[in-house]
């Protein structure tokens, strides 16, 4: 899933390509992934990309007019940028992965994919990105917050400490990758409760949240789209690396499994060398 240092590298790279180019036509071949209806999407034609912004995890592409295309990629989506596409035929919706396209002027575009069944990217067109649901329940950025705020904002909700801190209502622009390798820089238990958690820990929270996500930032930021999932990837250290050496301490990382998702950690670096058991069958460690 694609979260703030992606969405942030990708906005960087709309507003190098895109901006001050002319919309020609937005192709919405998923109709399921058009969350609004009024303006349709013929109200996009002929205006001029402005901008693009991010909000937490969503994609703001902002066009002249006061009109805002505004993306959530959820887990499986993505965007294309094409320096020309192959055919000038529109698309045929239902056909393929492409759910919109956006043509620009000098033949140039974007195309906003989604793999697999599960179809979860959402597109929204909209006068104020404030009016979309997601944005609009949106904690503050999770890059952007000072201790104070963060701390706060982290003892806001009561629960489990990487539950609390990818609420997007608590901060946002973490994901389920990004909270794996957070909770490894700052030593910290998946399941520790953040009521407990002492000033201390929220402090080192707050270094290791600003710490992973400005990494991320500074080795994404300038590549190109196409680039973002390996330089993602590569920059991993437990989050899907289940089964390899901790590159801290060396010891295994290990893997707690959901129904729908799963979660990576280092027993020696966050849980005193205890492995962590299903948390439907223990008490955990924390």
């Amino acid at each position: 899933m694609p979260e703030l240092p992606e969405v942030e590298a990708l906005a960087g790279h709309l507003r190098e390509r895109a901006v001050r180019r002319r919309v020609d036509r937005l192709e919405v071949a998923a109709i399921s992934a058009l969350k609004t209806y009024d303006p349709a999407p013929t109200a996009a034609a002929g205006r001029t990309v402005t901008d693009a912004r991010r909000h937490g995890k969503f994609l703001d592409v902002v066009l002249d007019g006061d009109l805002h295309v505004v993306v959530h990629l959820a887990r499986a989506g993505w965007l294309h940028y094409r320096e020309a596409f192959a055919s000038a035929a529109p698309l045929r919706p239902g056909k393929g992965p492409i759910a919109l396209r956006a043509r620009l002027d000098d033949g140039s575009g974007f195309d906003l994919t989604e793999a697999g069944t599960q179809k979860s990217l959402a597109v929204y067109l909209v006068a104020d990105p404030a009016e979309v649901p997601g944005v609009a329940r949106l904690g503050p950025d999770a890059l952007a917050a000072d201790p104070a705020t963060f701390a706060e904002r982290m003892r806001s909700r009561k629960g489990q400490v990487k539950g609390v801190l990818t609420d997007q209502t608590v901060l946002a622009g973490v994901g389920n990758a990004y909270s794996d390798e957070i909770l490894h820089a700052a030593k910290l238990s998946p399941f520790a409760l953040t009521h407990r958690l002492t000033d201390g820990q929220l402090a080192t929270l707050h270094a290791a949240t600003r710490e992973v996500l400005g990494d991320a930032v500074r080795r994404s930021v300038g590549q190109k789209a196409a680039e973002l999932k390996g330089e993602k990837r590569s920059g991993l250290k437990v989050h899907a690396r289940t089964g390899q050496p901790c590159p801290v301490c060396g010891d295994t990382v290990r893997e707690v499994s959901f129904a729908d998702s799963s979660l990576q950690y280092c027993a020696t670096c966050q849980t005193g060398g205890k492995p962590l058991a299903d948390r439907r069958l223990s008490r955990l460690v924390r």
